[in-house]
């Protein structure tokens, strides 16, 4: 089925609507649950609360890519789901290497509350991703947006690790730079 008949079900409001995302994006969402969490039934357990959150945003949301709302929506639940997992007890992981690699680009010494400036702050890293080369921008949005490792984003590209490491750094310190022009520096 059409991502555009998916979301008009929705806004008609019927069941079925879960049961053909879950047809078309079921093992999608579970990937991107999976490689943040590591762990089977908290992933379903977070597929299960997009279709939810789905549910809830459809109407008044109109998405134009379904694919990528649900990944966002995927995204944040398992980012939740880690924090509430890991509060009690700090464990080593691929989120916490990737958060951490990441920290030297986007950290702020200040508490920053205001949504407007996360999505300032978005939408430049958004136009920063635009001026990578495609191969660049996607070993960088693997790593940090669908939080692979770097051995299965080497193994997708037929690149050793450390080349996969060498790409990551250089593209951070592209991105340190591009936010540092933007007026973000800290």
């Amino acid at each position: 089925m059409e991502d555009d008949q998916i979301v008009k079900l929705y806004w008609m409001r019927e069941e079925n609507a879960i049961q053909e995302t879950n047809a078309k994006y079921g093992a999608y969402c579970f990937s991107i649950a999976n490689h943040i969490l590591s762990n089977v039934q908290d992933s379903e357990e977070c597929v299960n609360d997009t279709w939810m959150r789905a549910w809830n945003s459809m109407p008044p949301k109109r998405p134009d890519r379904l694919r990528l709302f649900l990944a966002r929506i995927t995204r944040n639940l398992s980012f939740d789901c880690y924090k509430a997992k890991t509060a009690k007890k700090r464990g080593e992981g691929e989120i916490a290497a990737a958060l951490e690699e990441l920290g030297d680009c986007i950290s702020s010494p200040f508490d920053v509350e205001g949504e407007t400036l996360a999505r300032e702050l978005a939408e430049c890293v958004n136009r920063f991703l635009h001026t990578l080369p495609p191969r660049e921008c996607d070993v960088f949005l693997q790593r940090y947006f669908y939080v692979e490792s770097v051995a299965e984003i080497g193994e997708f590209y037929d690149l050793k690790p450390g080349n996969v490491l060498t790409i990551l750094s250089r593209t951070r310190k592209k991105l340190k730079e591009y936010l540092e022009k933007e007026g973000y520096g800290w």
